[in-house]
């Protein structure tokens, strides 16, 4: 645990002392990724819950995931065409179902903490 808090505030203060601007060209690459790395990482803690998590799953598919989705897009605007929107769709698609996941977990168990402490 001391290991991701550790990652974590090296990574904001990271972030914030080094500067910040994206370039125009390069803000649907960002967005892909960053919408494929949320997916991965809500996918991982929906495996965790159902107690698969393998974490060479998660860092292919992380890494994976990221990387064909930016060729989408770098072949889409080859193309002029919008193939991002397939994995858009796609990654949505999963995090929703992902999230949907937790959800449940998280309020089964509030449930269940719950009657156990009104018996």
């Amino acid at each position: 645990m001391i290991i991701i808090i550790t990652a974590l505030v090296i990574g904001i203060a990271l972030g914030l002392l080094m500067p910040s601007g994206i370039p125009a060209n390069m803000t649907p690459y960002i967005a892909i990724a960053i919408l494929a790395g949320l997916d991965s990482v809500f996918g991982g803690f929906a495996a965790t819950i159902n107690n698969n998590f393998k974490m060479k799953v998660f860092l292919t598919g992380f890494f994976g995931n990221a990387l064909l989705a930016m060729a989408l897009t770098f072949i889409g605007k080859l193309l002029d065409v919008d193939i991002y929107l397939a994995a858009i769709i796609v990654f949505g698609t999963r995090l929703f179902q992902n999230f949907a996941v937790i959800r449940r977990f998280l309020l089964n168990r509030h449930t269940n903490d719950f009657v156990q402490k009104k018996s």
